[in-house]
């Protein structure tokens, strides 16, 4: 099969890519030299600049990319799922399987925010608050609908994406839980958390009652 014009070019940058988010990974960002990344991929350095124009733009490239592919994903998955539980459910499902083999780029997404220039971190940033805004989505739907019991919305959102995303720099496939078990874990902590219970069923109910007239 004939190979597509350009494709040289664009394999090239796949494994510049690949292979920075490796080094920054490892290594963190700042004792990651252009020359070591070239030499990881087996380029002269002179090579990488016909991709990227520096270091600070292969960090957001890789940065941004990952949320980009990470919120289309999430956006094709998401029309499965026909109530506030179910998407719940679903979104612990699919962050939790996302990252388990992208375990650099969460490290990424952790330790290297603070290392993008400021116009850098407003992109990736805005990026991050867009995918936070899908999960704060169903948090707000399904209080809506009285279903979960979500005092504050966004700091629920935060927390839930603390705990999964934290899931992948412990969890360990050869480990005594399956990847299955710990999506099952998760959900139902994350659902449980947000159950309506005795106690906050009152509170919802006298707050109710302080709103009707007399």
């Amino acid at each position: 099969m004939a190979r597509k014009a350009g494709s040289n070019g664009e394999e090239t940058a796949r494994r510049i890519r690949d292979a920075a988010v490796r080094l920054f990974a490892r290594h963190g960002y700042a004792a990651v030299s252009m020359r070591d990344i070239a030499a990881e991929v087996g380029l002269q350095a002179a090579a990488l600049y016909n991709h990227f124009p520096n270091k600070q733009a292969m960090l957001l490239d890789v940065m941004a990319s990952h949320m980009r592919a990470l919120i289309v994903a999430w956006e094709k998955e998401s029309f499965a799922f026909a109530d506030p539980a179910e998407a719940l459910r679903g979104f612990v499902r699919f962050h939790l399987q996302y990252h388990m083999d992208k375990v650099d780029h969460v490290s990424l997404a952790y330790h290297e925010l603070k290392s993008l220039e400021p116009a850098n971190y407003h992109v990736v940033e805005g990026l991050r608050r867009l995918y936070e805004g899908h999960l704060r989505k169903i948090l707000t739907v399904g209080k809506e609908k009285g279903i979960f019991s979500v005092p504050d919305v966004p700091i629920a959102a935060m927390a839930i994406l603390s705990m999964l995303t934290g899931a992948s720099g412990w969890y360990r496939p050869d480990g005594r839980l399956s990847l299955e078990r710990l999506v099952d874990l998760h959900a139902g902590l994350v659902q449980r958390g947000l159950e309506y219970t005795p106690a906050n069923k009152k509170e919802s109910q006298v707050q109710a009652s302080i709103l009707v007239p007399a």
